[in-house]
């Protein structure tokens, strides 16, 4: 049964909240630690320093607690050079260097190799950390270029064979092997056929089994790693057949080029980045039709691609992006989120050179915090586009969550709270809408509980420091996320209210309200 929230003011502004219409893995946050160098340029910029899997301060204090700060959050190894990477393990006997910069190398880059000294380095951090990775695999070992952009040819699965073997073998947990990235459809760089590419996982398929007859939880096989194009998707599930990939992974850069002037424009345009349902929709219906039994992943997505956008990515105003589009990418059933990247480029959640948190970080982790498993639809009526309005079950406690996105400039949201048995509120007396703001709508939200009891909700208001949506500094509740003079994460403290009292929702900032004693259908 569907639980209505009832409208009061300017009209008959409602919407249902709904029954639980898809589900998200425990661990839907995740982040890329890319492979690019130093010398990784775009629009003569180079925002990447020593963010890559080779060179990366593993023993940074601030990366370990930020990371450690997610329990558990989900760490993607993997980007554009993927493909180039060898492995010193085994029989690979051929010579091991970083990336070096080679005109006409794929991406202007030549083959980089892995130590195995790095690997166990990379390892350990992600034990120390108790983080779940998904590690890429080489798809393009042993390929040759038949003609421009399209790769040919049988993968050789020799080095990356050895390769997993030596992770087993060292013990490391391993959650998820990626075969390959943006080889799919027209190839970003390099494309292989979706015959070839199936066939091919078919193999990677028997060399995880037969490596891990023994150990279980066996890791997943996840594939493509690229940019959605159905008759390739299609295509490649129907070659590999059933039950050989475990999750199909698609890639998703919405926002354009980083370079774009309109960038802030496109964040800040509902309908803009309602776009994204298209792609999401058809991605569903892509595998409900050829592949029921693989999971969707957002693989890899940063808004704007080409490294993101310089002072805007990295600030205040892209996490109505982000927010707006992991919660759009839940409603399609998507179930981990993996944002590019950790560190490194214009889009990571973590300072390249301090290290230190981004707005963006904090949006993840109050997410993780405070989002379950469970997402509730949520049908508006009358209601404008500029606010934006998601709600799942809270994610280790009782009730529901809501995430409000007010992306306008002038018009702050009003909602009021009622229990079920206040079926029928009566408008405020004396209510004028706010001529500076302009109140849009009124909601009325029914729980379950007597309004005769003393209850409280929890309030994580996000605004900009100084009011600067460019700002490097997130507000949550009126102070500053900074980190502690020990360099600790900061506790996100929310701010108690009465459930009674109306929710308002202020222009150009985002909420996180937590009720826990509403009680919505698939929510226990």
């Amino acid at each position: 049964m569907d639980v209505p929230l009832q409208g009061e003011s300017c009209g008959s502004n409602w919407a249902l909240l709904g029954p639980t219409s898809s589900h998200t893995d425990d661990n839907y946050i995740c982040a890329t630690i890319d492979w690019w160098p130093n010398d990784k340029c775009n629009y003569d910029h180079c925002p990447w320093g020593s963010a890559s899997a080779l060179n990366l301060d593993l023993s940074h204090p601030i990366l370990t607690k930020a990371v450690q700060a997610f329990e558990h959050i989900r760490i993607r190894v993997g980007g554009s050079l993927q493909d180039q990477v060898v492995y010193n393990a085994g029989d690979y006997s051929g010579p091991c260097h970083p990336f070096i910069k080679l005109k006409w190398g794929l991406f202007g880059f030549s083959k980089g190799c892995l130590t195995m000294d790095r690997c166990d380095e990379l390892n350990q951090f992600f034990a120390k950390t108790r983080s779940l990775v998904t590690f890429g695999l080489n798809a393009l070992r042993g390929r040759h270029q038949i003609k421009k952009g399209v790769w040919g040819g049988n993968w050789n699965s020799t080095n990356a064979h050895d390769f997993i073997k030596y992770t087993i073998s060292k013990g490391y947990r391993i959650h998820s092997w990626e075969f390959g990235n943006e080889l799919s459809g027209a190839g970003i760089g390099a494309m292989v056929h979706a015959e070839q590419y199936g066939s091919d996982l078919v193999e990677l398929r028997g060399i995880i089994d037969n490596l891990y007859w023994d150990i279980k939880p066996k890791p997943l096989l996840v594939a493509p790693g690229g940019f959605y194009d159905k008759e390739w998707f299609s295509k490649l599930l129907k070659v590999s057949g059933s039950q050989i990939v475990d999750v199909m992974t698609l890639h998703l850069y919405n926002l354009g080029p980083g370079m774009d002037p309109n960038l802030m424009k496109k964040i800040l345009d509902p309908h803009f980045l309602s776009r994204a349902s298209v792609t999401f929709n058809n991605f569903q219906q892509t595998l409900k039709t050829n592949g029921p039994w693989a999971a969707s992943w957002i693989g890899e997505s940063g808004g704007a691609y080409n490294s993101g956008g310089l002072h805007v990515s990295d600030t205040f105003v892209d996490s109505f992006w982000y927010l707006d589009q992991l919660a759009m990418a839940a409603k399609y059933h998507t179930e981990v989120y993996c944002r590019q990247s950790l560190i490194g480029g214009n889009y990571g959640l973590l300072n390249r050179t301090t290290f230190m948190p981004n707005p963006d970080y904090y949006s993840a982790l109050l997410w993780h915090q405070l989002m379950g498993t469970g997402v509730l639809s949520v049908e508006r009526i009358n209601v404008g586009p500029h606010l934006r309005t998601y709600a799942h079950c809270s994610k280790g406690k009782s009730g529901i969550t809501l995430l409000l996105i007010n992306l306008s400039n002038q018009t702050e949201f009003k909602l009021k709270v009622h229990s079920i048995l206040n079926l029928n509120p009566s408008k405020p007396k004396d209510q004028k809408p706010s001529f500076i703001h302009r109140i849009k709508s009124t909601f009325s939200w029914i729980g379950s509980k007597s309004t005769n009891e003393d209850l409280t909700r929890e309030e994580y208001h996000l605004t900009p420091q100084g009011g600067n949506l460019r700002a490097k500094t997130m507000l949550l509740n009126g102070f500053s996320l900074q980190l502690t003079q020990a360099g600790d994460i900061p506790f996100l403290k929310p701010k108690a209210v009465d459930v009674k009292s109306p929710v308002s929702i202020a222009p150009l900032t985002m909420k996180f309200i937590r009720f826990p004693n509403f009680v919505a259908p698939g929510c226990t």
